[in-house]
């Protein structure tokens, strides 16, 4: 391997780290109602879990509501009890052919543990940006020893991957940054 696939390897990794906080932060419980709330919700259907937004259309009601109205009106049950099992703290009603989930602002208290959790996947996906520039810095001493390359090449590419872990970085604390306002937002 060469010290670009290195490179390469590494920014990949860093922007999949990137990309999953991103996802799992739109998941997180906010003042507002937002479809990402329940997208990635379990539902046990015909055996097997699958993800509510492949069984149900889900939408914004109001501020404060949202509307799931499953393509299965028979599986309206079992969403329903997904729901409840998701320990999102949310209370889905019944409504016709539809399920009807008010979204209420969180307490203080449970905005604490919000804002906690929240930084805490911030420094897990920190983690993992650095557990990259960490195998890769060790893949490029080696390369760099095996190819017989100048210290100034392997050191280009130590710093290298040093901007763009500190990129990555600066990019997943905005991210948190943001998402603790919101969160602690009345």
């Amino acid at each position: 391997m060469d010290i670009d696939e290195i490179l390469l390897e590494s920014e990949e990794t860093m922007d999949k780290s990137v990309e999953y906080l991103q996802k799992e932060l739109r998941g997180m419980r906010t003042g507002r109602a937002s479809t990402a709330l329940l997208e990635y919700v379990k539902v046990e259907y015909y055996g097997s879990n699958t993800d509510l937004r492949e069984l149900a259309a889900i939408s914004v009601a109001e501020s404060q509501q949202l509307l799931v109205k499953p393509f299965d009106p028979s599986a309206k049950n079992d969403i329903i009890k997904a729901i409840e099992a998701a320990d999102l703290g949310l209370n889905p009603q019944s409504e016709g052919n539809a399920v009807r989930v008010s979204v209420p602002a969180p307490s203080a208290d449970r905005r604490k543990q919000l804002v906690a959790q929240v930084k805490k996947m911030g420094e897990d996906a920190k983690v993992s940006c650095r557990n990259s520039r960490r195998d890769s810095i060790k893949n490029i001493e080696s390369t760099g020893s095996e190819q017989k390359l100048s210290d100034d090449d392997v050191d280009r590419a130590k710093n290298e991957i040093e901007a763009a872990t500190k990129k990555h970085v600066a990019k997943i604390e905005e991210m948190v940054s943001k998402k603790v306002s919101e969160v602690e937002e009345v």
